[in-house]
């Protein structure tokens, strides 16, 4: 592997991929670049990275806190843990460990995973959940899940009138119109060189004035992997993204939503279906698979349940309205924002051709585009417990595969037209929709939860904990007692403006 030009300084000078990463690679990256402080970070219940500083004072304390990890307090991070027998350990993956972009004091950060007492995985701790949901798919499937998010965000920094961009229409554009341009390149940059495989980054539809401020809603969206270093990447992404917001002076959000009648944050997530190292989305003509409709057919089956990993406050449900293009009705289609479920685009006819037809003197073979084919899950927010989520849609994705009818079921779920044109109103009236609240979101993990704890994935516990956080917001009939009642909504949003 060459690693000339892999933005992770770690990577070019171990010259070596991160997932090779050992603990001896890491002591002789400190050593030689002078690196004075170690941070533990690790995800808490919720969803935000914790901390724990170490200041390195000799290799033998070096080698301790890699080897040995460190006693957390759990019941201070995970409601659902008793204070009577609340002592984990955090112990850091290697793999994960990347330059602190900035702290003064050379740093750097590696992320954790939570350990028992007894020095077994916590079963109720995020990321390990994730992990076994991966490993269950492979072990009952053969399949492997590769999953990419697509992080959605506002930046809100005071108003410049200089070249406004047009109300909810900056989607893709450019500086000058564009203001916050330079924080999400510098943003990227960050990411990148901390681990982040990304694809782009771009402006999104979002942005509006209002009073002294400007709504700026931007993008950037990763490459697929698989869901562990997905969720890994996703997590440090935001943590990046507030921390240079902070720096900056200017604020980051990633709320649901920002303000009513404004486009509101997503955080879409696209997956494909893999067999040894190979896609299996596609078939040998182009068309989804037979195994791909399957999986299709798990993450409709499970929609209304994977909303209490995705979408997890009141204000995740003033985005999941009608007419938008946050989904509200369990259907999929093809290249149709109005579904839940979005076969976008795919390169199966015409790749080798279009890049001969812009460049005419290319000669190159045709790309193998098979693997960029994917199956988008829209109805996610900047709210959502990432790891539960990836872990959710693997569940989800198995769940099909042992679906006797699963092919059967997403064909009978597929939808070619816009579903709130008002000359389809029959084909909406015959979808089930998702949940309109925490409260129902909480009843439909409840009433489903038998997927997720099978083969001992999803802890019942955590189950429960996840639910009763749901409840206790108490909004079974939020959106008729809000109406149109604008302060109100506003003082819902401000309240989540920090959420995820």
């Amino acid at each position: 592997m060459n690693t000339d030009l892999n933005p992770n300084p770690l990577v070019r000078f171990l010259g070596k991929p991160q997932r090779e990463f050992t603990k001896a690679d890491l002591v002789r990256y400190v050593r030689e670049n002078g690196i004075e402080m170690i941070n533990f970070r690790y995800p808490g219940a919720d969803g935000r990275l914790k901390t724990l500083n170490f200041v390195i004072q000799d290799e033998e304390y070096l080698a301790s806190i890699l080897s040995c990890g460190e006693r957390v307090d759990g019941s201070s991070l995970f409601p659902y843990i008793e204070a009577g027998a609340s002592d984990l350990y955090v112990v850091p993956r290697y793999r994960t460990a990347f330059r602190n972009p900035f702290s003064e004091i050379p740093a750097l950060d590696i992320l954790c995973s939570y350990y028992t007492k007894e020095g077994t995985p916590l079963e109720m701790a995020p990321e390990q959940t994730l992990r076994k949901a991966c490993r269950v798919l492979r072990e009952r499937t053969g399949f492997d899940l590769h999953v990419m998010g697509e992080l959605e965000y506002y930046v809100v920094s005071p108003r410049r009138d200089l070249f406004p961009a047009a109300d909810q229409r900056g989607y893709h554009e450019s500086t000058p119109f564009n203001k916050g341009a330079a924080f999400r390149e510098l943003a990227m940059k960050y990411i990148a060189a901390a681990g982040g495989r990304i694809k782009y980054g771009h402006s999104e539809v979002g942005n509006f004035t209002a009073a002294d401020r400007l709504y700026e809603q931007n993008e950037i969206e990763f490459l697929p992997t698989d869901p562990e270093e997905a969720a890994d990447q996703l997590v440090v992404a935001k943590w990046i993204l507030r921390t240079l917001g902070e720096r900056l002076g200017v604020d980051v959000t990633f709320a649901p939503k920002i303000t009513a009648g404004k486009a509101g944050s997503g955080l879409h997530v696209h997956t494909r279906l893999m067999r040894d190292g190979r896609s299996a989305t596609v078939d040998a003509g182009g068309a989804l698979s037979e195994d791909a409709l399957r999986a299709i057919a798990g993450y409709l089956a499970l929609a209304p349940s994977l909303t209490a990993f995705g979408n997890t406050n009141p204000a995740s449900y003033l985005r999941l309205v009608p007419h938008q293009e946050a989904p509200t009705s369990i259907c999929w289609g093809d290249r149709n924002r109005s579904v839940l479920v979005r076969v976008p685009l795919g390169w199966s006819a015409g790749a080798g051709e279009m890049i001969r037809d812009a460049n005419p003197l290319e000669r190159a073979a045709a790309p193998d585009v098979a693997l960029k084919q994917t199956v988008e899950f829209r109805c996610p927010d900047g709210s959502a417990d990432v790891y539960l989520l990836l872990a959710g849609l693997v569940v989800a994705a198995r769940h099909g595969l042992e679906m006797a009818d699963g092919a059967e079921y997403a064909r009978a779920r597929y939808v070619g037209v816009n579903i709130f044109d008002e000359r389809h109103r029959e084909v909406l009236e015959r979808l089930d929709s998702l949940p309109a609240s925490c409260a129902e979101s909480a009843a439909r993990l409840l009433s489903q939860r038998d997927a997720y704890e099978r083969y001992g994935v999803f802890a019942p516990r955590l189950v429960d904990g996840v639910a009763a956080r749901l409840e206790a917001f108490g909004d079974g009939d939020l959106r008729s007692r809000l109406g149109d009642d604008t302060e109100r909504i506003m003082a819902l949003v401000d309240e989540h403006f920090y959420c995820g």
